[in-house]
């Protein structure tokens, strides 16, 4: 059965991400520490997954985990914590079971549990997540098994429903209207502001192909770090007021709290081109004026309207969850297969070494001599007739066990169902 997994987590759905830090393994030889702690719970695999939003410890152990795991856990792991925060963030943690617990992995590798459902972020962070742990030597075969199955189950839900489609983030929505605009890639750009926001624009400018865009910015150095990874040009933002060359598509994302695109620098950033250009502020407040934007023909892209949008697409993610957990759920019942079958296979993995041992010793001891007597082309078919009787041999009782153990399971269900 599935009964030897279990998850211990903490998300943003049981606290608030400031208490997350307390379950964070330590820093400073991490590796280390997750094999003290793997060791001292007894615990034969392990799998440590920690993101901006969550922190879990998967682990397989075929004996019974106590309630208060949690607490044992944090004071092996963490006993930097006072008594109070310990008991404290132990209360807050969830513990998970047997196909529960593969339950809710599908569901988080699917972003069905992430603050913003739809986002694939999450299947990089788990395959890191396997990889460093794998390389510390703390995962098995059982987490090989499930996480590989995992990823598998996230591909095929973001494949058969609409969860991940339709944009969630105001970035995400406002290059898709931009691109609505008809704007080619050959474009003048304008880009005003070289922060978090900005640097995620650019990465659907290049991966769009858009290479005309200039950077002003009030940190020049930070500007050009920007311009000069995607091969673009960076200015000073005093010398904004100066820029003669005409534009097509205007970005403007600034820390200012005052509008910083008027009438009068609008007007002098046309350069004598007054045609109707796509302006986008994603700044928080404004920092294109509104008299500037009643004043000049554009296509204005801002924040508010694109609220709207990211929250229809959300409602529609949300109706795509529940054709989501109906896969999920016949995923666990595949999966809870598959790992029968993985252990029958290791169960019997012993028997393709000791068929090959009776072979080897039939053509060198018993029939040594008479074997020695045949000509080549003689001994070559004996060692075929053997090899194709070794394969035979092998795959019969594992086929056959396999066989027995699915028909005992399904007996079970259906006795349980009855």
């Amino acid at each position: 059965m599935l009964d030897g997994y279990h998850i211990l987590t903490l998300t943003h759905r049981d606290a608030s991400l400031d208490a997350l830090v307390n379950t964070i393994a330590p820093s400073q030889n991490t590796a280390s520490a997750l094999q003290d702690l793997k060791a001292e719970m007894g615990w034969e695999e392990l799998l440590y997954l920690a993101t901006c939003n969550r922190v879990t410890y998967i682990f397989y152990s075929p004996n019974p985990v106590a309630e208060t795991i949690a607490a044992q856990m944090l004071s092996v792991l963490r006993p930097d914590l006072s008594g109070f925060l310990m008991q404290k963030t132990a209360a807050q943690m969830r513990l998970i079971h047997g196909s529960e617990a593969v339950a809710h992995l599908l569901e988080v590798a699917s972003s069905m549990d992430s603050l913003v459902i739809g986002e694939r972020e999450i299947i990089r962070q788990l395959r890191q997540s396997y990889d460093q742990s794998r390389a510390w030597s703390l995962t098995g075969d059982h987490l090989r098994l499930l996480m590989g199955f995992t990823i598998e189950t996230a591909k095929d839900i973001y494949t058969h429903t609409g969860i991940g489609r339709r944009a969630l983030s105001v970035v995400a929505l406002a290059f898709g209207e931009l691109l609505k605009t008809g704007l080619r890639p050959e474009a003048r750009i304008l880009m005003i502001g070289a922060g978090e926001t900005n640097a995620l624009f650019a990465k659907f400018l290049v991966k769009a192909k858009f290479n005309n865009v200039t950077i002003f910015n009030r940190t020049f150095e930070k500007a050009q770090v920007l311009a000069q990874a995607n091969g673009w040009r960076a200015f000073s933002l005093d010398e904004l007021a100066y820029y003669s060359e005409g534009f097509d598509a205007l970005l403007v994302c600034t820390g200012s709290t005052e509008a910083i695109i008027t009438p009068g620098l609008y007007e002098k950033l046309l350069a004598g081109q007054p045609s109707k250009k796509v302006v986008v502020d994603l700044s928080i407040p404004y920092n294109v004026a509104g008299e500037t934007v009643a004043a000049f023909p554009m296509q204005y892209i801002e924040i508010e309207s694109l609220k709207e949008t990211a929250s229809e697409n959300l409602a529609y993610r949300e109706q795509e969850r529940d054709l989501a957990e109906g896969l999920i759920q016949q995923r666990v019942r595949t999966f809870r297969e598959r790992w029968h079958e993985r252990q029958v296979e290791r169960l019997l993995a012993h028997i393709p070494d000791e068929v090959k041992a009776v072979k080897d010793r039939a053509i060198q001891e018993i029939f040594g001599k008479e074997f020695a007597q045949l000509d080549p082309a003689a001994q070559d078919l004996v060692q075929r007739m053997l090899g194709y009787m070794e394969k035979k041999c092998v795959a019969i009782p594992i086929k056959t066990a396999k066989a027995i153990d699915l028909h005992g399971k399904k007996r079970m269900e259906t006795q349980i169902q009855q």
